[in-house]
């Protein structure tokens, strides 16, 4: 079955418009949105993935959960799929709002989209995690000094966004 997504315009409200997400080219103005989770245990490791190495894009990396938000889900529903299908945890009963997001503009590719970033911590372990086989190979709880690590090498998707919106969480909590 196909997966449909809403076309948001730039100012990241829906068009109304609702394209099916493999293959679609999104031209100036239009963006689709994706969602990352940074899931952190009470002892502030975070959760990664290792991508299937059959992926097309960045195959073998680590990576935190997330996923695109499909037509008529809200960014918070998406999150708590993506979670629950990704990793097999459920954070139905957590707060869930973004402590940050970006836009991403890639005309040539027609590669245009938002992304909310979560980060919720709750208690949870690996022998609690059950991997989504067609999505991921491994999975790891790590210290962000471990995670830099593998950003160092090349092998972790996300890791300056993921940075950014620990510092624009730890500035909001300022505020």
């Amino acid at each position: 079955m196909a997966e449909l997504i809403d076309i948001y315009d730039d100012n990241r409200q829906p068009t109304g418009e609702r394209v099916e997400r493999k293959g679609a080219f999104l031209g100036e103005g239009q963006y689709m949105l994706y969602v990352l989770a940074i899931l952190e245990d009470l002892d502030g490791r975070v959760l990664i993935t290792r991508r299937t190495l059959d992926k097309k894009w960045a195959a073998g990396w680590w990576e935190v959960t997330g996923g695109g938000v499909s037509a008529g889900e809200t960014s918070a529903q998406a999150i708590a799929r993506e979670v629950r299908e990704e990793v097999g945890l459920s954070v139905d009963d957590l707060v869930k709002k973004p402590i940050h997001g970006y836009k991403n503009i890639d005309l040539p590719r027609g590669d245009n989209y938002f992304v909310d970033i979560y980060h919720l911590r709750f208690d949870f372990s690996l022998a609690d995690v059950s991997l989504q086989a067609r999505e991921a190979i491994d999975a790891r709880l790590l210290t962000w000094d471990e995670i830099a690590q593998l950003d160092q090498q090349g092998i972790f998707l996300h890791y300056r966004r993921l940075q950014d919106a620990l510092a624009a969480e730890r500035e909001a909590a300022r505020a």
